[in-house]
């Protein structure tokens, strides 16, 4: 599935918790595919680590990227650093904002909660204005829409009707409304149609907004999967000190890569 990203697309990923398809992640590494645009929704993590030390990345515009417990991402902090990649500051509202935008086909979505930021010193394109249904001193800042080539994420289950159940993760929803591409790796493909059953229906994401979808079980580790599996934190752990220099970086690639062939 890889085969759908192409060289400077922007490319939007999930927060570690919503379900992170690491399995698409090895496959973009193999794909090669570089000069991308990342959009974390609204942070990022492992995959945006992992993507940027492989040499894929030219931009990411997040509110943060960490390892969480495992501390910094260190292929992204040497990253910005020294320059490689441009860092495009937001907030996690913000992210959400420009994906809202874009799903209701409009150029831009209003916020307040940047006004007296130094965010807004570093954003040429957010927008501060003074509200033109107001009479005045009303400023509020314009978002302008993100428009995703690709939203990658993984779920517990598909049908073969092509819906995936995304549970509450409602910001996967959002990520795929307002893409052109969504490719997606699950647990499971289940013969049912998950939109005919009343206890699944209302967390499904129709065929309609999916663009191919595969079969990865476990695809998230080392992250976990909600209902699914917990995180593999010693794993985790195990790559972020690996991963503090470019050699480590490599032999840790090197040897998951080696693991999945065994």
């Amino acid at each position: 599935m890889a085969k759908y990203i192409e060289r400077g697309m922007t490319v939007a990923l999930p927060v570690d918790y919503a379900g992170v398809s690491m399995a698409m992640t090895r496959e973009m590494i193999r794909h090669g595919a570089n000069d991308l645009h990342l959009v974390c929704v609204p942070t990022g993590g492992l995959q945006v680590d992992q993507l940027i030390g492989a040499g894929l990345v030219r931009t990411v515009e997040t509110s943060a990227v960490s390892l969480g417990e495992a501390g910094g991402a260190p292929r992204f902090n040497a990253a910005v650093k020294d320059g490689s990649i441009r860092l495009m500051d937001a907030t996690c509202p913000a992210i959400h904002a420009g994906l809202m935008a874009a799903q209701k086909g409009i150029p831009f979505m209003p916020m307040r909660g940047l006004i007296g930021t130094d965010l807004l010193r570093h954003r040429a394109n957010w927008r501060a204005i003074d509200n033109p249904l107001a009479d005045g001193g009303d400023p509020i800042v314009l978002i302008p829409a993100i428009k995703p080539d690709v939203a990658i994420f993984h779920a517990p289950m598909a049908d073969r009707f092509g819906n995936v159940w995304i549970g509450r993760r409602r910001e996967l929803a959002a990520m795929a409304y307002a893409s052109s591409i969504t490719i997606v790796t699950v647990e499971r493909i289940v013969e049912k149609n998950l939109l005919a059953d009343e206890l699944t229906a209302a967390g499904v994401l129709p065929a309609l907004y999916i663009t191919a979808v595969g079969r990865a079980p476990r695809g998230a580790w080392p992250y976990g999967l909600w209902g699914e599996y917990p995180p593999d934190t010693a794993e985790i752990a195990r790559y972020a000190q690996a991963a503090r220099t470019v050699e480590g970086f490599s032999r840790y690639m090197t040897n998951v890569r080696s693991e999945e062939v065994s």
